[in-house]
């Protein structure tokens, strides 16, 4: 079985760009917001569960209404918490299913709440991407469409960046001053060599 790595990062940090070039180099990425999405559409005792804690209205015309569980769980933590422990069961479950198929040296599982869901458990590594506050707010505003003030309540959310790089075992910085694709190819390398033991160990 490929290593199972994960790759996560605050909000704004870039993530998806590491993740795209891992994918460059040919390693499977498993993008675990995407695959939430299609789970809370397509597992039918997910849907249920959600149904019956966030009301008929969560779902319209059989499609999951992120406007309005947005609006329900942006502004309060314990309903937050509760979609949490629904999705991300049923996420983690998803993603160790996909991982065991992999073929690859090693493959990535992107996530921006790998420490929060209690997923690095089953992984073997996890490379953190960081990036300044000042640039995560940008990024996301601009991403995103939305205020400066709806970013920082985001960024409140999550494990702070800081703690989050520490619980790491490797760290791609994405701050516009040391350029992230030889961070990855290094990275790449060295993934590589522990796969290699791994197998003959």
């Amino acid at each position: 079985m490929a290593l199972r790595v994960g790759l996560t990062g605050g909000i704004g940090s870039g993530k998806s760009t590491v993740a795209k070039v891992f994918e460059v180099l040919g390693i499977p990425v498993y993008y675990a917001d995407e695959a939430a999405r299609h789970i809370m559409n397509a597992d039918p005792l997910l849907r249920e569960q959600i149904i019956q804690h966030f009301g008929d209205d969560a779902y319209d015309n059989n499609i999951l209404n992120r406007k309005y569980l947005a609006g329900i769980v942006f502004n309060d933590p314990a309903k937050l918490e509760l979609l949490n422990s629904l999705v991300h069961p049923a996420t983690i479950r998803d993603g160790e299913k996909w991982m065991q198929a992999q073929t690859t040296p090693y493959a990535v599982k992107e996530a921006a709440l790998i420490f929060e869901s209690g997923s690095q458990s089953q992984l073997d590594y996890v490379i953190g991407v960081s990036a300044p506050d000042a640039l995560r707010i940008h990024r996301t505003m601009q991403r995103d469409h939305i205020t400066r003030e709806d970013v920082i309540a985001r960024m409140s959310k999550q494990v702070k960046q800081v703690i989050k790089m520490r619980l790491c075992d490797f760290v791609v910085y994405n701050d516009e001053q040391q350029p992230v694709i030889p961070q990855v190819l290094k990275l790449h390398e060295q993934l590589l060599a522990l796969s290699q033991q791994a197998v003959s160990a």
